[in-house]
């Protein structure tokens, strides 16, 4: 049974939005049933974690066959033999690819330096006069994420792959702020996602340790 490492606790800002929650979505969709192994701050640094995950992140992934790190990879891994992730046509497969590193390459560097900015230096000067041009930038991105998807469901084909399982995460680290409501398509395309059975199993098993392991 597929392995995926994650985290006992975090704060509460990123609950929800720590990146084995992608692997746990794929796999759900899948139809695939896994193990969490959970792991503390304190076991990021040590030889044994660091051997399955080079940079002490999560998640670090085994299923049998190989074992991986990076959760973009392992989504794809996932999807290359899940007809409920990825299309068995080579034109479905090379759309399904293309947006799944349109979020990893186009959306979420923009997304990222947004949240560096207001979670974790957003009382710094520098911060201040740098958020503006952020935003704008990001701005710019959505505008053009929401043309190309139009009034489609999905962004590769209007199928639902785990393109989707990227996107809709990279836009979910946006919750912090109202930006999304602004793209009104956007706003109801990662409601779609969040609504569907897989995304909701994966998010209250992301959720449930963190409750257990809460500080007192």
């Amino acid at each position: 049974m597929p392995t995926v490492t994650a985290f006992k606790w975090v704060p509460p800002f990123a609950q929800g939005s720590v990146r084995d929650i992608r692997v746990r979505w794929a796999l759900e969709e899948a139809g695939l049933g896994y193990d969490a192994h959970l792991i503390g701050f304190e076991d990021q640094a040590t030889p044994e974690y660091r051997a399955l995950q080079p940079f002490g992140q999560v998640p670090a992934f085994s299923d049998g066959k190989v074992e991986m790190f990076e959760s973009g990879a392992i989504v794809l891994w996932i999807a290359q033999s899940s007809d409920a992730l990825m299309p068995a046509d080579d034109a479905g497969r090379a759309m399904v690819l293309t947006w799944l590193f349109a979020a990893s390459n186009t959306i979420e560097p923009h997304v990222a330096a947004l949240a560096i900015i207001d979670l974790f230096n957003a009382e710094a000067d520098w911060a201040r006069a740098r958020r503006p041009e952020v935003e704008a930038a990001l701005r710019k991105r959505l505008d053009e994420l929401q043309a190309a998807l139009g009034d489609r469901q999905w962004f590769a084909n209007d199928l639902f792959s785990a393109a989707d399982i990227l996107m809709t995460h990279v836009l979910r680290d946006l919750r912090h702020t109202d930006i999304v409501a602004d793209y009104p398509a956007l706003a109801a395309y990662v409601a779609r996602a969040e609504a569907r059975p897989a995304f909701k199993r994966a998010l209250a098993d992301q959720m449930k340790p963190f409750r257990v392991h809460a500080p007192a």
